[in-house]
């Protein structure tokens, strides 16, 4: 069986896989469905999925301007972790969490998930407090959370320097050691492949160009491919959401900003966890194939361009060698940018818009991807019972009017 497996592997790879089956069908665009998606990524597809077999509404399109996995799905650093300070917070990435946990046997496709833990260092002494009351905030929730002083730091990764000399000394830090990273594009397959199994109609290369509103609620969409009347209207557009909500006259708080990442060419194995730091803002991990995958901050202009500024790269690879000396010599590969929409309390919006039959999933900035299969189960429940699940309730619209925010700035930065 395993030689067979080994000649089968090298025939399609020598056909250029043109013998595979499609991972999902090419459905065309009926007249009406329950439910629309807007956003063909891995939140949108996540929350078709969850339609379909938590809720058994499987009359559901999810529409994609392009081909599914070319969006931020596709075009970020993979990271995942649960340890986010404020308690509704921590719940909504820990549910998503122990989704992942289970993801790759759930959807019967290998997502690649590796928990090798995720360190987020302390260059000072607001640092470490910042560090410790998140640790102590996590383990109230039952998030797994630890302290680590320097030397302990260096244990777990020997690479990293920790040197009292440095200009930024590393004082400690936290580690989750369930956190780690994910193939990106094979959760956006995984899902879609799942959630066309269960009837539900993903449909490519469809902008939508407008929302129909009659009678005060929604009532369909305009496409690229035609009109599609729908029930329910369920926006999952990152980046873009702002957009997108106009479209139906709702004006969003959400600005977004390039988020840009890059490779260096590929090592023998070195950097065996996710090492982030916010004072010299880099996070950096390693892949399978051997690349060291980087990213910062956001750029801190408006844009919808998947670019990034030079400045940004120039000064993450300054906070790179300030951590990891070892990498001076090693040559960057390629580099891309996503698009994020953020929060004025960088958290997301989930929950219903002011127009009937019109839903949100969005604003996640920088934490989206980790994010991918609590949201997606959270906002299917939320657009199946018209109500929202308990753990998205506290990221509804209305609490920048009550005032009720999440200010999570401190564990997004550039902690993605």
């Amino acid at each position: 069986m395993q030689r067979y497996s080994i000649l089968a592997l090298a025939r399609h790879a020598l056909s250029g896989h043109r013998n595979w089956g499609p991972a999902w069908r090419k459905a065309a665009p009926r007249a009406r469905y329950d439910v629309v998606i807007i956003g063909g990524g891995g939140h949108g597809l996540a929350t078709a999925y969850y339609l379909a077999k938590e809720h058994g509404i499987s009359d559901v399109a999810v529409l994609e301007k392009g081909p599914i996995g070319l969006g931020n799905t596709g075009r970020n650093t993979t990271i995942i972790r649960s340890n986010y300070l404020w308690d509704e917070s921590a719940r909504i990435y820990e549910h998503s969490l122990k989704l992942w946990e289970g993801l790759s046997a759930e959807l019967n496709f290998n997502l690649m998930l590796s928990q090798r833990g995720v360190l987020n260092l302390a260059h000072s002494e607001s640092d470490i407090r910042e560090g410790m009351r998140r640790a102590g905030a996590n383990r109230l929730q039952g998030i797994d959370a630890e302290w680590l002083d320097p030397e302990a730091v260096q244990r777990f990764c020997p690479i990293i320097s920790v040197s009292k000399e440095a200009r930024y000394p590393v004082l400690g830090a936290t580690l989750q050691r369930r956190g780690g990273v994910a193939r990106h594009d094979a959760v956006a397959w995984g899902y879609a492949r799942a959630a066309d199994a269960r009837g539900v109609d993903i449909i490519e290369n469809c902008e939508v160009t407008a929302i129909r509103t009659a009678g005060g609620r929604v009532v369909g969409v305009d496409t690229s491919r035609g009109a599609i009347d729908a029930g329910k209207i369920a926006i999952v557009a990152a980046g873009h959401n702002s957009v997108v909500a106009a479209m139906a006259g709702v004006r969003l708080p959400l600005q977004s900003h390039p988020l840009q990442a890059l490779v260096s060419e590929p090592v023998k194995p070195v950097l065996d966890c996710v090492v982030m730091s916010g004072a010299v803002h880099v996070y950096v991990s390693q892949s399978d194939k051997g690349e060291l995958v980087m990213g910062a901050g956001i750029d801190a202009f408006n844009s919808y361009a998947q670019r990034g500024s030079f400045h940004v790269i120039e000064g993450q690879m300054a906070a790179l060698l300030e951590l990891f000396p070892i990498f001076s010599r090693l040559k960057m590969l390629r580099s891309w940018g996503g698009i994020v929409d953020v929060s004025p309390d960088a958290s997301p919006i989930i929950g219903r818009l002011p127009i009937p039959g019109l839903y949100l999933n969005g604003g996640w900035g920088t934490g989206g991807f980790k994010a991918t299969p609590g949201a997606g189960y959270v906002f299917a429940h939320t657009i199946a019972q018209g109500e929202p699940h308990p753990l998205a309730l506290p990221f509804a619209l209305d609490r920048f009017t009550t005032g009720a925010l999440v200010d999570e700035h401190a564990a997004a930065a550039v902690s993605h």
